[in-house]
């Protein structure tokens, strides 16, 4: 059954996805906790694969379960590879939430989205807002497969007393981003298109969309830091959202990437690409009364992910 605080301490725990921005986010936080991190790559172990993930799980008996793997990306990403989506998902939500409880892991902390939230839902979005209209059509597959995984962990709270907890991040960015020019989330986007823009000289950078959407945007590492707080602190039956509790317009956030990154050219816009939802801010009131705020200035997170962009470069071309 839930107990808190549920103490870390000498526990084995294992990051589900921990090659991602997120999973890798927490294993840097996690490395500061006295704990055995277990992790386990795709070639090993493809979280897709059923009898795999249970013979890993039988193996090894992870104590705590970070659910961060996930198949994840930008709109373009989410509404052409809707059926990979969906599928992938759901499937890795169902195999791990299912093995950790058989193999009696001891607390589970699955990783949602701020997109299972209605695309007209009142800002800033409530955690008990889910389910209560239709969802954004461009990744409504990820956001149903999140949902999935939302309810699995909530039933088998319900049915076996099992101390999992659902919780909610806002737009991410930060080191180990996906920068792919088609399938990447807007941070990512920008930050590659105006570091090439200003190295080969371009005059102007086109943004997607008409620029007027609002978003939140948490830095990663923060992100990890309250997952660590919420595990050892909260074992309840709501959700929990995770962001920063402010936003900001698309194009103001063009802005602050291109004098991040050194762009001096022009922006402008292209309605014809998609906007998605018209403004996405999460209510964070009850991650604030668990004791937990974000510390990342904007600015400054910008400023460590377009370092980290930097060094992915030089990485990738020695």
């Amino acid at each position: 059954m839930a107990k808190t605080p549920f103490e870390l301490k000498g526990k084995t725990v294992f990051v589900a996805g921990h090659r991602g921005m997120v999973g890798s986010a927490l294993m840097r936080r996690l490395a500061q906790e006295d704990v055995e991190l277990l992790t386990v790559g795709r070639r090993d172990v493809d979280l897709r694969d059923q009898a795999a993930v249970f013979k890993w799980f039988a193996d090894r008996r992870p104590q705590a379960v970070f659910l961060a793997a996930a198949k994840v990306g930008g709109i373009v990403a989410n509404n052409t590879l809707r059926a990979e989506f969906i599928y992938d998902n759901l499937i890795i939500a169902t195999n791990v939430i299912h093995a950790a409880h058989v193999n009696g892991a001891e607390k589970l902390m699955f990783l949602g989205s701020s997109c299972i939230y209605p695309k007209l839902a009142a800002q800033p979005l409530r955690e008990d807002s889910m389910l209560t209209g239709p969802l954004e059509p461009t990744n409504e597959p990820y956001a149903i497969a999140k949902i999935a995984g939302i309810k699995m962990v909530e039933a088998y709270r319900r049915q076996y007393g099992s101390d999992f907890i659902n919780v909610m991040p806002t737009n991410l960015y930060g080191p180990g981003d996906n920068y792919h020019p088609e399938y990447s989330h807007v941070v990512a986007a920008l930050i590659r298109r105006f570091h090439e823009a200003r190295i080969s000289g371009v005059a102007n950078v086109v943004v997607w969309g008409t620029g007027t959407p609002r978003r939140e945007f948490l830095y990663v590492d923060d992100m990890a830091d309250a997952c660590v707080h919420l595990m050892k602190t909260y074992s309840g039956d709501e959700l929990v959202n995770i962001g920063t509790g402010e936003d900001i317009t698309i194009a103001e956030f063009a802005r602050v990437v291109a004098k991040t990154v050194g762009y001096t050219g022009e922006l402008s816009f292209d309605p014809s690409r998609p906007d998605g939802t018209p403004r996405k801010l999460l209510d964070v009131s009850r991650l604030a009364k668990l004791g937990w705020r974000a510390r990342t200035s904007l600015e400054d997170g910008i400023g460590l992910a377009y370092r980290a962009y930097l060094d992915e470069q030089k990485q990738a071309a020695e």
